[in-house]
């Protein structure tokens, strides 16, 4: 049964956003108590946009993030919005519409391979949707790969909560409650999926780690509310470690 839930094949994965798309946002703010929103707001104020170059959001799903970015930005920053589900993003782009945003855009690609040229972003983003990737290292690179260098890749994920009462308290409500509340109202099992993806994922240190390995420097993270979820930020160096070993030879 675990094994089938956590089945990260590119169809399964697409099929299941697909088949909860109607009903995604509302769920997602029912059963975060709207503390989602906040978590995006609060990403947005610790990595916020400098200067005019573009941002990506990366498995934006109905584009809260890129939404959030583009707000962030004064709406002048160009956002892109990228997902391979297109259910979800026919629903981020009605958002855009509403608002008559025309430097946001989305488009239908796979974070792990993102049909845009390498060094182009300011900042490289993804909320909630590294864990669902096939290859999530291989989706680590591609964000590397197009952030300009000096950009920022920044991942909020949700992580295992803490060991104190109220941690423990979430954590039961996670596994136990939030899945049959989400199959209720969707009428779909994919929130059973949610509590066993996050817990197999790595989190803190361990992912810091990763973003290390693909070349990132100046990693940090900062966990919010009871470690229910995290925020991860890298940066991009400015020039290649081979470059730097030259340079320091040189000198």
């Amino acid at each position: 049964m675990e094994q089938t839930l956590l089945d990260k094949s590119s169809s399964r994965i697409r099929a299941m956003f697909g088949a909860i798309a109607p009903r995604y946002d509302f769920l997602n703010h029912l059963l975060s108590c709207q503390v989602d929103r906040y978590w995006r707001w609060k990403t947005t104020r610790l990595v916020p946009p400098q200067g005019n170059a573009p941002i990506l959001d990366v498995c934006t799903g109905t584009g809260d993030l890129a939404l959030a970015y583009w707000r962030a930005g004064r709406k002048s920053v160009p956002v892109v919005g990228a997902d391979f589900c297109g259910e979800m993003l026919n629903l981020a782009r009605k958002k855009a519409n509403r608002l008559r945003a025309q430097n946001l855009t989305f488009v239908l690609a796979d974070a792990q391979r993102l049909p845009f040229a390498a060094d182009q972003f300011q900042i490289v983003s993804i909320a909630f949707g590294l864990r669902n990737l096939t290859d999530f290292r291989r989706g680590l690179h591609e964000m590397v790969r197009v952030a300009c260098p000096g950009g920022r890749v920044v991942i909020l994920e949700f992580s295992r909560p803490s060991e104190s009462f109220w941690g423990r308290l979430y954590q039961w409500y996670f596994q136990r409650l939030l899945p049959r509340i989400g199959q209720l109202v969707s009428g779909q099992r994919a929130y059973y999926y949610l509590p066993a993806s996050v817990m197999e994922f790595p989190d803190g240190e361990a992912l810091a780690q990763e973003m290390r390995q693909v070349g990132l420097v100046s990693v940090w993270w900062r966990p919010f509310a009871f470690r229910i979820a995290t925020l991860y930020v890298g940066t991009k160096p400015t020039v290649t470690t081979a470059e730097a070993a030259h340079d320091e030879l040189a000198a």
